[in-house]
């Protein structure tokens, strides 16, 4: 099998990618030339790789044809922790997918997987369910929810095996040092000083590996999904940052302790619920997570204090 991931080189993106170069299967990437593949450095030449900026719509469809992939897993977006520009964002994550969909349409595949986010949803006042009515509160929710419509609308209208994967708030092994969970890791294993900003602020937090294997079952079980299908990929149980810190001091023996900086809140900081009902991917593909934010954040710590040197400035 001929499997193709875009975005390989972000977070959630080399994690799976990792996962798959531990398979039988023949894996390709697609990346930009000015991507950093710190994350995935030692196992690249374990694939082949494509350079190809998913906006250049011909080039990656010439692209596509050559690599003929059977599944395909985009990952690739913009803006969710980076400074943004709104028409970048809306070019690389809505254009850059209606991009690629189109193009392995063209061709004809076994699975293609979407990523979606709960950014989609906006703030709401139960578990979010998968039925419910999109009310992003930036350009990012905004071109992530576009694009998952597309891909929908392609997957209903050519009987096509598209799905999304709608994450939640994963953390784990190679996430960027700047975000919330490993800032308060690094912070505790180095007994540096920490700063948080909401901390009352409630999130479901959801453990990479669990992620991980929610791709590998939709891969497996694509052919019983329903075309268009939209699964949430959720704990479906939230915690404040403040609960996170907590654990990661314990878990650490970390004296330190947190000040916490004056903000003004973003309206998702302010949501009561924040969390994922998501009994839709347990019935559909018999997907449920199997760590908790505890063992979770057990592992990650653990293997944060192994691998402290990638976060070396």
């Amino acid at each position: 099998m001929k499997i193709l991931v875009s975005g390989a080189t972000g977070f959630v993106g080399a994690n799976i990618l990792r996962y798959l170069t531990s398979t039988n299967n023949a894996v390709s990437v697609l990346m930009r030339k000015t991507s950093n593949p710190w994350r995935v450095r030692d196992i690249l030449n374990e694939t082949d790789q494509y350079f190809c900026d998913l906006v250049k719509r011909e080039k990656l469809r010439e692209t596509i044809r050559e690599i003929k992939p059977d599944v395909i897993i985009h990952l690739a977006a913009y803006g969710l922790r980076t400074p943004r520009d709104p028409m970048t964002t809306i070019q690389a994550n809505f254009i850059g997918t209606v991009n690629i969909m189109d193009a392995c349409a063209e061709i004809g595949f076994d699975c293609f997987i979407n990523t979606g986010s709960c950014f989609e949803y906006g703030v709401k006042q139960q578990h979010i369910s998968e039925t419910e009515l999109l009310d992003p509160l930036d350009e990012y929710g905004v071109s992530k929810a576009a694009a998952t419509l597309y891909c929908q609308s392609v997957a209903k209208r050519e009987n096509l095996p598209v799905f999304t994967l709608r994450l939640f708030r994963p953390y784990g092994y190679y996430e960027q040092p700047k975000t919330l969970i490993s800032s308060i890791i690094i912070s505790c294993l180095k007994k540096m000083p920490l700063k948080l900003f909401t901390p009352t602020a409630v999130r479901d937090f959801i453990f990479i590996k669990d992620v991980v294997d929610a791709y590998s079952d939709v891969i497996t079980k694509g052919s019983s999904i329903y075309p268009g299908e939209i699964l949430n990929v959720g704990t479906g149980k939230q915690h404040t940052i403040s609960k996170v810190f907590e654990i990661v001091k314990k878990l650490t023996a970390s004296e330190i302790k947190v000040e916490i900086g004056e903000v003004v809140k973003k309206h998702v900081d302010n949501a009561e619920m924040w969390a994922a009902d998501n009994s839709r991917i347990k019935k559909i593909i018999g997907w449920s997570p199997k760590y908790d934010i505890e063992s979770g954040l057990k592992k990650t710590v653990n293997w944060f204090e192994k691998n402290m040197h990638l976060y070396e400035v």
